[in-house]
């Protein structure tokens, strides 16, 4: 089959591990020239070393997204090598879950900072090189979150809430460019590092139940009657930065597997 990104330069944030990972290595498979970004360097390499085996390998960098000058200098150094960017994947994103009474004012505002500030300063310095092209694709990972609240994820909902409002505001500010701006709102990616190492036990722990029973009862609210993959989010991510969806922009796509339907 033809190659739907074939030669895009794409950058993905958050690509050291977990969706980020994979969506590079999605977007690898469909030709795109991929140039992963992570503030982890050990798995920013695992990732870099496996798009060189697929001859896909961009630039990598250790980026912190909430540094302003890193990210422009990166975005610089990107222009320089291959004269822009295609497409923008803003994947990088942090969780820590407390009752609302309970939550830490620092992480609160580590949550705000890297989700929504880091987001925006990703996409800012993007769009900047993207608007000499007049044409460009930018992508946020968003969440369900972003969609309706979440129990002791105030913080994390309050950013993928702000993530959909910058999304439709950029996508505004953006169209006359031709660059379209598009988010992903997926469900519960149960295979991702965070549910893995995290929210299985912290759920569990709460609500004094097992880690099988925390998976039943989340698959239970699923119309479609399974969790999220990777390949789910990959193949909406996919086709929103290709040229077959070319009249989309300002969207929050759900792959929730009728969980949300909003």
């Amino acid at each position: 089959m033809k190659q739907m990104l074939k030669g895009m330069i794409t950058i993905v944030t958050g690509a050291g591990r977990g969706l980020g990972e994979a969506l590079s290595y999605g977007f690898a498979q469909e030709g795109a020239i991929v140039c992963p970004w992570d503030i982890d360097e050990e798995n920013l390499n695992k990732t870099a070393g496996k798009l060189e085996t697929m001859k896909r390998l961009g630039k990598k960098a250790k980026v912190d997204i909430t540094d302003e000058k890193q990210v422009s200098k990166e975005m610089e150094l990107i222009e320089s090598e291959f004269g822009g960017i295609d497409i923008l994947i803003a994947n990088a994103g942090i969780l820590y879950s407390y009752e609302i009474t309970e939550f830490p004012e620092d992480r609160w505002r580590k949550i705000i900072e890297v989700n929504l500030t880091g987001y925006f300063i990703c996409a800012k310095y993007a769009a900047r090189l993207m608007k000499k092209k007049r044409k460009g694709v930018i992508i946020q990972i968003n969440s369900k979150s972003g969609k309706k609240g979440s129990y002791w994820n105030s913080a994390y909902a309050a950013s993928k809430f702000g993530g959909i409002g910058l999304t439709q505001s950029m996508a505004l500010d953006l169209a006359p460019f031709g660059i379209r701006v598009n988010a992903i709102c997926p469900g519960n990616l149960f295979e991702s590092p965070l549910w893995q190492k995290s929210l299985f036990q912290q759920y569990s722990k709460k609500w004094g139940i097992s880690i099988e029973e925390v998976k039943r009862k989340y698959v239970e609210q699923v119309p479609l009657g399974r969790p999220c993959t990777y390949k789910d989010v990959i193949n909406v991510a996919v086709f929103l930065a290709s040229d077959r969806a070319e009249y989309m922009t300002g969207q929050a796509i759900n792959v929730t597997g009728g969980q949300e339907m909003r």
